[in-house]
């Protein structure tokens, strides 16, 4: 048999609870709830540090945020750049892969390679090296119809604002994707050798603008869920922060949620449509069965529960992302649905094991094929996440959840907060302060300290947490080496 192509597909910051066959009945999701259906649907899937750059270095390595270095993208947190031992890319091209990305990437430089063969890139708009200037972005100012930008609708790229796209549905960025990763299939790839392709949507992250058909669609839908808010979310009703136009956090108004939360499900919709010219030509061209096809999701995003917007958080709508798993040529028995925590480190050991090849001990995840093919192995009970300070001091988090319970601490101000998911899966009840969950309590802290004591970092004290407040910010001692291989690339690529 031949060896098996890989299909990785990765949206921007959404949430898991934003597709059909997640139970959601308002968003229509037709193509990824067929691919659920062909494969297996991850109940308890989450992001290690819910914001782009440390969830995608999470990806490509395998590894930890303490191992990679990147705790966040907020103080004392750099760029993901190059470094790294092993990629998911680097590990099948040495095996024979020819290896393509499309979309953001994330990495810095901006145009490192990372283990693919190539990229064609698409950043958001986001030119951090001398002289960068996106595939997209050259492609969308050749074809544009008239004198306008990529964003000249005037809605900034972290904004709760929403509405239609300003330029024609062909020049959409979630449009482009499709076509350059289509493109590499019929035109660019090596048919002698299996391929890896990784298709990476900026969408649905802010700008909200889907066009013009799909954000209709949903802003005169009146059932799109409302935003969920506890009454210990109260601490984020900050007026002064409400009313900056790419605020954290702060009341907005229903009218201004339901428009980004159309804008947000119309923009899930095209992407939805969008893949599904994608899998067409994978069963048209007969290569869907013998393609190990991953569907996830960097993070989600808050869209105004409890009071807050964008990511970095370890709630639900932040740190909880779909991810579903075909495995190639129809395995069987599959599992349809698992309910085991599960993370972003995981997706590079279960290709690698998929396509049969030794998974590098650098790797912190682990191969969820045995989840999916019924077999009986040991598995984490819980999983561990992670976020630096980045919009607020105060925000900056630690948390564990099991897929039931969930405990979060805040390093700056020593808040813990508790919530049991199976009931109260919006996180609108903190436990925390109840007497009848102290014990339950104490044990996820516990917890906590056993995975933060062998740091060495301060951050425990007599098996006790111990509040950073005042204190410098956490850094991985993984930081400082990766970034002075970083460095040493970069003076190597512009010496001339």
């Amino acid at each position: 048999m031949n060896q098996p192509n890989v299909l990785l597909i990765m949206t921007d910051q959404q949430r898991w609870d934003a597709l059909g066959c997640y139970g959601n009945d308002v968003i229509e999701t037709p193509n990824l709830d067929w691919l659920a259906s062909q494969g297996t649907i991850f109940e308890n899937a989450y992001s290690p540090s819910p914001s782009c750059v440390p969830a995608r270095a999470a990806l490509l390595t395998g590894m930890d945020p303490w191992h990679t270095g990147i705790l966040g993208v907020g103080s004392s947190q750099g760029p993901m750049g190059v470094g790294f031992s092993h990629t998911l890319p680097g590990e099948l091209a040495k095996a024979g892969y020819h290896t393509q990305g499309v979309g953001k990437m994330g990495f810095r430089p901006q145009r490192a390679l990372n283990g693919f063969h190539q990229t064609v890139l698409d950043e958001s708009d986001q030119e951090i090296d001398r002289g960068f200037y996106s595939d997209y972005k050259q492609w969308f100012d050749k074809n544009k119809t008239g004198d306008y930008g990529i964003v000249d609708h005037g809605i900034g790229w972290n904004s709760w604002m929403a509405r239609p796209y300003h330029a024609p549905e062909f020049l959409h960025p979630t449009n482009w994707t499709i076509n350059e990763s289509l493109d590499f299939l019929k035109q660019r790839r090596d048919p002698s050798k299996p391929f890896f392709l990784k298709t990476s949507f900026t969408r649905p992250h802010s700008p909200y603008d889907a066009p013009d058909y799909y954000f209709h669609r949903y802003a005169e839908a009146a059932a799109i869920p409302k935003a969920k808010v506890g009454e210990w979310a109260s601490m984020h009703d900050v007026k002064e922060d409400a009313v900056k136009p790419e605020t954290w956090r702060g009341v907005r108004s229903d009218q201004e949620i339901h428009r980004a939360r159309a804008g947000y499900y119309g923009s899930i919709h095209h992407i939805d449509h969008q893949i599904g010219r994608l899998l067409s030509y994978l069963v048209k061209n007969k290569l869907f069965d013998n393609t190990l096809i991953i569907f996830t999701s960097d993070h989600g995003d808050m869209l105004g529960d409890h009071h807050l917007w964008r990511k970095t958080y370890a709630y639900e709508g932040s740190a909880h992302i779909p991810l579903i798993v075909k495995l190639p040529n129809a395995y069987t028995p599959m599992e349809k649905k698992v309910s085991e925590p599960v993370s972003l480190q995981d997706i590079m050991p279960t290709i690698l094991d998929s396509v049969s090849l030794a998974i590098p001990e650098s790797v912190d995840g682990k191969s969820m094929v045995p989840l999916i093919k019924r077999e009986q192995v040991p598995w984490r009970e819980y999983l561990h996440g992670e976020h630096s300070t980045c919009y607020a001091e105060e925000q900056e988090m630690q948390y564990l959840t099991d897929g039931v319970y969930k405990y979060i601490w805040f390093p700056r101000t020593g808040m813990e907060q508790l919530f049991h998911l199976q009931d109260d899966p919006y996180e609108c009840e903190d436990l925390s302060e109840e007497p009848v969950f102290a014990s339950k309590l104490d044990k996820w802290r516990q917890r906590l300290v056993s995975i933060l004591e062998k740091r060495d970092k301060g951050l425990t004290e007599n098996g006790q947490l111990v509040c950073q407040k005042g204190r410098p910010f956490l850094t991985s001692p993984h930081y400082r080496t990766r970034m002075e291989k970083t460095r040493m690339f970069n003076d190597s690529a512009f010496s001339s």
